[in-house]
């Protein structure tokens, strides 16, 4: 039986790859590429991963490779925006970044600022960087997170997406066992005609949707 799709929930998908750690599927009607449940790891051993990350607001390497979602996000809300931060992980730093702008920025982390609140909250804009690929619900996480946009308002993902020059046996990013499912450009504009929003995308890994 073909495994049901965890961002579109179609049951219309087929082998991908596989290898000794996992097998792979692709979605023939939003082309995510997911491993499915029995390959995920327990929370405890994800957060355990995650707990390694190096994740320093003074490192400008960071600052850097983070700024490749900053710079678009900035260059697109008006002053006094207020924003979200949604896995922001051990060492938030882009939120610092935009508070160094004079934004508002709240913080959503599963293991690390897990504030439920703030899903009653609406927002100007909203980060997920290096986040989505983690997600085993992303179809759920992500019309949540639009939903609370404000009208005019930006959703910002950062992830490394397949395209043509992947090789995926070889890809690196998948060997991550904590990355369970990959975007294309294909997946975003799926989720940007479901939303009904435009799309915009920078380089090979940002996409930024506008409501």
């Amino acid at each position: 039986m073909a495994n049901q799709c965890p961002l579109c929930c179609s049951k219309q998908s087929q082998s991908y790859f596989k290898n000794k750690d996992a097998s792979y599927f692709s979605c023939s009607s939003c082309d995510l590429v997911f491993t499915p449940k029995e390959f995920h790891l327990s929370e405890a051993a994800e957060k355990t991963r995650y707990d390694s990350h190096q994740n320093n607001p003074e490192d400008k390497h960071y600052r850097a490779f983070l700024s490749k979602a900053f710079n678009p996000v900035i260059d697109c809300i008006k002053s006094g925006a207020k924003g979200l931060d949604f896995g922001s992980g051990p060492g938030p730093t882009l939120s610092l970044m935009f508070e160094e702008q004079g934004y508002a920025v709240d913080l959503f982390d599963k293991f690390y600022a897990n504030d439920q609140a703030i899903f009653n909250n609406q927002y100007d804009f909203i980060t997920a960087t290096e986040v989505v690929e983690h997600l085993s619900k992303p179809g759920d996480e992500l019309n949540r997170l639009y939903k609370m946009l404000n009208t005019g308002g930006t959703l910002a993902i950062m992830t490394k997406m397949i395209n043509d020059q992947v090789d995926f046996a070889s890809w690196y990013y998948k060997d991550d066992p904590t990355h369970i499912c990959f975007f294309s450009q294909t997946t975003m504009n799926y989720l940007a005609k479901s939303w009904n929003s435009r799309v915009q995308f920078y380089g090979h890994d940002i996409t930024l949707f506008f409501k």
